[in-house]
């Protein structure tokens, strides 16, 4: 709760008067805290891939509502989350005040307009994409939808999959994080806390050819991040 209200205080007090690079100093302080007190080790797998600068588009399978802060711990950077996330009480203007961008999953048109406001984003920065449109418990990996691979498609940014794994205590695949079905965010965080020991891998994939379309691009990232799920 007190990290929480620290976070909010940030984005109310220091955010509207900071430069993009404080921001970014910020988020990423902020989210490693937040694993921290959830006792969750940070590893991350070939980042040597991703361009010093410039944009380009991260495609990942989607777990948890950690996973953000785990990507955020390590790159900050714009996130494209479902709409629902917004109605969440404080997490969801949290999130809107960090540049998340919000779709309607459901609708073909508002996926169209998502796609053109990513096109003039993506040349200057990098975005993050969950293209399965749910979570999973992380044992496995979902079709990649093709909708939100236009931008990169139309834009020839590269494209990265990123898989995002678990652990337990012997670098065995864990479900601690999973939020999925019916649970609850209070459900969630309860069960990650009684975890004693939880490592999130973040394993980036080599980037395909920038004239690839959206349908290929998704089966690329889909094939790479499917690969890393043992």
């Amino acid at each position: 709760m007190m990290h929480t209200i620290k976070g909010v205080s940030i984005l109310i007090c220091v955010f509207p008067f900071a430069k993009e690079q404080a921001k970014k100093r910020h988020i990423q302080r902020w989210s490693k805290q937040l694993l921290a007190i959830f006792r969750l080790r940070h590893r991350v797998l070939n980042a040597e891939l991703l361009p010093k600068r410039g944009g380009y588009l991260i495609a990942a399978n989607h777990i948890s509502w950690i996973d953000i802060a785990s990507i955020q711990s390590f790159l900050p950077c714009r996130f494209v989350a479902k709409s629902e996330v917004a109605d969440w009480p404080v997490f969801g203007w949290m999130a809107e005040q960090i540049g998340t961008v919000f779709i309607r999953r459901e609708s073909k048109r508002h996926g169209k307009e998502i796609a053109n406001q990513l096109e003039t984003l993506l040349p200057n920065e990098p975005i993050c994409i969950f293209p399965e449109g749910t979570s999973t418990a992380g044992d496995r990996v979902l079709a990649f939808r093709p909708n939100l691979f236009e931008s990169a498609a139309q834009t020839q940014v590269q494209t990265f999959p990123m898989t995002i794994r678990y652990l337990d205590k012997d670098n065995q695949y864990s479900d601690a994080t999973a939020f999925i079905g019916e649970m609850t965010l209070i459900d969630s965080i309860i069960k990650m806390l009684r975890t004693k020991s939880i490592t999130v891998e973040l394993i980036f994939g080599p980037s395909p050819a920038t004239e690839l379309d959206r349908k290929a691009l998704a089966q690329y990232c889909e094939e790479q991040v499917r690969s890393q799920i043992k």
